[in-house]
Formats: structure tokens, sequence, C-alpha cells
């Protein structure tokens, strides 16, 4: 990503037709106030100056056309987001008005940003650290409120703290270390123990940062869950009620749903997409054909499946061989319609499930149409989703999938400093993966990172961003 001290400008906001009050084209760069001002009028005595909000018109400068009635924005260097001179003008919402003030811009000198090159130059500018940088993306793209608070708290530098922390101990480690190898003569002898307890200190803080990175990504990511069984076992009842809202249709005719309907719910903190498929069947039905194929698809992709099945009719061979074809993945077995077991119905009143040739499973017991049932089946889904996933006790935040590939390198460095001291190498040694243990935690933060991973870390972002 080149960052050539140009002038740059996007769009900074989400630009949809007929929706949306506010656009807003940012600028960034030294040109910026000399673009402002060959756009926009402000009528009066109004002051050009820093953190003031101007009202006046943008005009082309050649026809002095108005194009908006707008807001100008104004934050000089260094305080504002880049650490450069950067204006914002807020304009109409609406795609055309947006895109001419945009292109006005370009015209005068500025270029189209790159994704998340505003942020990019915040970054090399001082305003921010890695992770924080990182932590705005995060926010940006947060799916539930559990996300957006681990974000926040990157953001604050609740991560880059502790971070700066291990790896001062680090360079203190190596700084003792290194004094020896040079002047052991005119220095006391090396407290070795004091060293080990250390090392062994930064290991448990840097172990204790990691375990958040399991829990991090499910709440980034979340879940994909399907709802999976043969027709009329009420898959699309127990949507319905799960995300409170008719998404599905529902009759007493099998087949009803012939495409995979998808519903965004958030679950204890965790995004999960909830896909309720065709039910699945042989079929001469050339479309509900077309939907069982997506249903198996959508199970095969899916993290998590509600294998779902019809009380009242107790286990079918039908519900075997959906069962044999999706036994492999994670399951919990859903017997929906339960409250229709103690009462006449003529699908087969009174039958109990032969659930025999299954393995344990965690199964839970819904009557989708009365909505009973769902809190339970929240909970076991939170189980599996959680299982494995080891929480820091004290720490609010989440690392990401970088962050937690560097921190496991420092992690390698610092075990194999143990072992080296544990085999009586030379000094000399022991320096060699302090070093790396160091470079590695500057490079969670930023320090001594490549252009291509930057490249790389901030081409995920928006393009205002």
């Amino acid at each position: 990503m080149n960052q050539s001290g140009t002038t740059i400008a996007a769009i900074a906001t989400a630009i949809v037709p007929q929706q949306g009050s506010v656009g807003i084209v940012r600028v960034s760069g030294a040109a910026a106030m000399a673009i402002a001002q060959q756009l926009f009028h402000a009528p009066g005595k109004q002051k050009w100056e820093s953190h003031r909000i101007l009202y006046g018109y943008v005009r082309h400068p050649k026809t002095q056309a108005i194009i908006d009635e707008a807001l100008l924005l104004i934050m000089q260097a260094p305080r504002s987001y880049t650490r450069e001179d950067v204006v914002e003008f807020h304009c109409h919402g609406g795609m055309m008005v947006v895109q001419q003030v945009l292109q006005l811009c370009l015209e005068q000198g500025a270029r189209l940003a790159q994704p998340g090159e505003f942020t990019l130059r915040a970054f090399l500018n001082g305003r921010l650290d890695l992770t924080q940088a990182e932590s705005i993306a995060d926010l940006v793209g947060a799916r539930s409120p559990q996300a957006a608070q681990f974000a926040l708290a990157g953001l604050q530098g609740k991560l880059a703290q502790p971070i700066r922390q291990l790896r001062a101990t680090c360079l203190d480690i190596l700084a003792e270390v290194e004094a020896r190898i040079d002047f052991e003569e005119d220095l006391p002898p090396l407290d070795e123990e004091g060293i080990k307890t250390q090392i062994q200190q930064v290991l448990q803080d840097v172990e204790q940062i990691l375990a958040t990175a399991d829990r991090g990504e499910l709440v980034r990511t979340g879940l994909k869950v399907a709802i999976v069984g043969r027709p009329n076992v009420g898959k699309s009842s127990l949507l319905n009620a799960w995300s409170r809202s008719d998404r599905a249709i529902v009759t007493d005719l099998p087949g009803t749903t012939r495409d995979v309907v998808e519903s965004q719910l958030v679950v204890g903190g965790i995004p999960i997409q909830v896909l309720d498929t065709a039910g699945i069947r042989e079929t001469e039905d050339r479309v509900e054909k077309i939907g069982v194929e997506r249903s198996r698809t959508a199970a095969q992709n899916a993290d998590l499946i509600l294998f779902t099945i019809d009380a009242t009719a107790g286990w079918t061979a039908a519900d075997q061989e959906i069962y044999d074809q999706v036994k492999h993945r994670q399951l919990i077995l859903v017997i929906n319609k339960i409250d229709l077991i103690a009462s006449p119905h003529p699908s087969g009143a009174g039958k109990r499930l032969l659930l025999s040739p299954l393995p344990p499973l965690p199964t839970i017991q819904t009557a989708a149409a009365l909505n009973q049932g769902i809190d339970q089946l929240e909970q076991a889904i939170l189980e599996i989703a959680q299982a494995g996933t080891l929480q820091a006790a004290n720490l609010d935040l989440a690392i990401n999938q970088r962050q937690a590939e560097v921190l496991t390198r420092a992690r390698n460095s610092l075990q194999q400093v143990q072992t080296t001291i544990a085999n009586q190498l030379p000094l000399d040694f022991w320096t060699i993966d302090l070093r790396a243990a160091i470079q590695a935690l500057g490079e969670i933060l930023g320090e001594d990172i490549t252009e291509s991973a930057l490249d790389k870390i901030f081409s995920r972002f928006c393009i205002g961003k």
C-alpha cells in the first residue's frame, strides 16, 4: 500500500439509493483545505478554523452550479484522525450528490483512497498502534454487542498495554544477558534463577492472552447453524419461534419450504446465521429437488446442525437416511412437536421415539408452535460453541487470528529460551530466541512489520476508513 503523502478522498458512509439522510466525503492530506476552499462556499463571515463546522454550498469550481447544500467539517493537523489536514463534506444522503462531490475532489487533485488508507495514515503517523487500527476494523464489522465491546477494548489500548509491558520485560532480560557477554569481568554474576522466573511469568501472561483467541474468533465470525430434517417436522416453525418473526412459511403440507431461508440472530453475544432448509426427501418436483440439493449443501457447510424430527411420528427410516448423511457433523437432536405426544393426533399420537440406533447426542425437546424449548436450545448451542474456547479470567478483550499467530511465535521463542537455559548453553544462545520473542511482540504493535503485512491487514478495511 503506497503512502506517498498525496491527498486522498473517499466516501466515508454507506450509500444506499433512497436511504440515509447524510453522506460524508472525507479528504485527508496537505491539499485538503485548498480543495475545500475551491469547492465550498460558506456565506457570511464564518471562520475557516480547525474543528469548526461551516454551513454552505458545494459548488462546481468552473460553472459555479450548486451541487448540494451541505456542512463542512475542518480538522487541521495534527488534531485529526490521520494527523493530517482533514475536511469532511457532510452532504445529503443518496448516490448522486455524494458521488458528484467525490468526483469534484478528485478533479481538484485528490486521488481515490485505497481500502483502509485513512487508518493506515493514522498508524504511520503515530496516532494509532496496529492493535488499535485492527480494532477499528473489528468495530465497524461487529455483528454483536460483545464483538463491539472487544473491539472497543482493543481501541482503548487494553491489548497494546500488556504487550508493551511484556516486550519491555524481555528487553530488560536481553540487556542483562548481553551486558554479561560484553562486560562479564566488571559485573556481578547473572541472576539465572531470577531470569528464569521472569521468563516464566512472561510466558504465563502470553498464554493468558492467547487463550482469548478462540473466543474472539467465535464472537467475530459467529456460527452458521442449519436446521435439517425431513419435510413437515416443524423446521420453519422452529426458525420462526427462534427468530420471533415469520421468516418462513408454515403449513401442514410437506415440502412447503423450497429454498434455504436465512435469519441472523445473536445468542449469548455470538452472531448466529440460521438456515432453514427444505425438507430432505426424494422427489420428482424439479423445484423442490433443487431446494433439497441446496439443503444438503447448507448442511455440509454449517458449523452446527439442528437435526429435527417429529415427536409424533417417532424415529423413521427417512430420519435414519438423513442422519446417515449428516452424522459426521456437529449435531443437536431437536425433538419437535413434543406437545402433541400426550394428545390425540392423526399423525401418530402417543408413539414413543425409538432412538436406540443413535449414539449419545445433545437432545432438546421443543414445541415450536408454542415457542417452547427455545431457551434450552440456545443454551445447548452456547455450550457446544464455547466448548474448548478458553477465556482469560481478567481480560475483557479477544485477540484476532494475526495477533494469535504472532503471539504463538513469541511463546515458542520464550519456551526455546527456557530449553536453552536448561541445557546450560552459552549466553549467546539465550539472546537469539529472546530477540525473536521481542520482535514478535513488537510485530503485534506494528513495530518492524513489513509493508506486505500492512497491505494484507488494511486491505480488509472499507475504502472510507
